[in-house]
């Protein structure tokens, strides 16, 4: 099979031929039709990730065609079109994940190739309603952003949610799921564009965070947030704190803007604030998320579509943060 392989930090994909991956008991092989970028691929490029191991396979996000099982009795998998979960060995809590759990794409082989091994319980049958592209671009950012949302932060309809750096793959399904679950969505973003298209999507109003009193203009559109979903962290938490309402809760699922340092304890515990951690999620939650989403019927947002050559563009193109949505690979026709 051809795939893109990472041989060590800050090296360049390389297109290579590899063998095809062989499935064992409980594992089926994916006859990959799309795979989506995640910034944890420009982390591990820029071995800022834990655990790095090379060379491998990058990518975590894929949909495609069941070709091969490894028991018999997975025989109805063959043919079917499916999208990966790519949480690896999540465990029995649903509170946190076991010690042992791994993401697809390091250190397994993951999506950016034509095949991909996987168990036979990570395979869920693609929404009809959507495309290979659009598939492909919905696993590991609606994951994050469902477990974030409902099970960590608890929003419920009628509430107020702030989606913080609208335009990336995970803020962008945290805003379609929180519209659809009758939420009062709000944003922020370096980018009056990129706001403007949030309102489109549905969202009531934002403010550019380059802005220097963004909360003052999120005070006067919203007042305060009850449900505030956050990727950044860094020295803007602070400030997030100041926009919560009373009893509010906060969720943050990365730290691209670093520690949290200017945080005065007062202000979360004088308005009864809940401050929670998100990564990933269960493999209940990602039922519960593909159920959501076929319910609803949404669409995850792709930006721009590259093929499997492409892949150091499609990487590059990350970097430069100008997507709107998700980056896609097609694989194969």
């Amino acid at each position: 099979m051809l795939a893109l392989t990472i041989n060590g930090v800050h090296q360049p994909l390389q297109l290579k031929e590899l063998p095809d991956p062989q499935p064992a008991d409980g594992e089926a092989v994916v006859r990959l039709r799309a795979a989506a970028l995640n910034h944890r691929d420009v982390w591990i490029q820029k071995g800022q990730y834990a655990g790095l191991r090379y060379p491998a396979v990058l990518g975590s996000d894929g949909a495609g065609v069941v070709s091969s099982v490894g028991n018999p009795q997975h025989a109805d998998w063959l043919g079917r079109e499916v999208i990966v979960n790519p949480g690896l060995g999540w465990g029995d809590n649903p509170h946190a994940q076991a010690a042992s759990f791994t993401i697809l794409g390091m250190p397994e082989n993951g999506t950016f190739a034509e095949y991909v091994k996987v168990p036979v319980q990570n395979l869920y049958a693609k929404p009809p309603h959507l495309s290979w592209e659009q598939a492909a671009a919905l696993p590991l950012a609606g994951l994050t952003g469902y477990r974030a949302l409902f099970s960590r932060a608890g929003a419920q309809c009628g509430e107020k949610v702030l989606v913080t750096g609208v335009g990336g793959g995970v803020a962008l399904l945290v805003l379609q799921f929180a519209v659809a679950a009758g939420a009062t969505v709000y944003v922020t973003s370096g980018s009056d564009e990129k706001i403007q298209q949030a309102v489109a999507m549905g969202a009531a109003g934002g403010a550019n965070y380059n802005h220097p009193d963004w909360p003052g203009q999120l005070k006067q559109q919203a007042g305060a947030f009850d449900v505030i979903v956050d990727s950044a962290a860094g020295d803007g938490f602070a400030q997030l704190v100041d926009v919560a309402a009373g009893g509010g809760r906060i969720v943050f699922y990365g730290g691209t803007r670093g520690a949290i340092n200017n945080l005065v304890p007062g202000r979360v515990f004088w308005k009864q604030l809940t401050v929670l951690g998100s990564t990933m999620g269960s493999d209940a939650e990602f039922a519960a998320m593909m159920e959501f989403v076929n319910e609803k019927k949404l669409v995850p947002v792709v930006s721009r579509v590259f093929s499997l050559q492409e892949g150091n563009a499609a990487l590059e193109f990350m970097k430069s943060s100008s997507q709107f949505g998700k980056i896609v690979l097609v694989i194969g026709g």
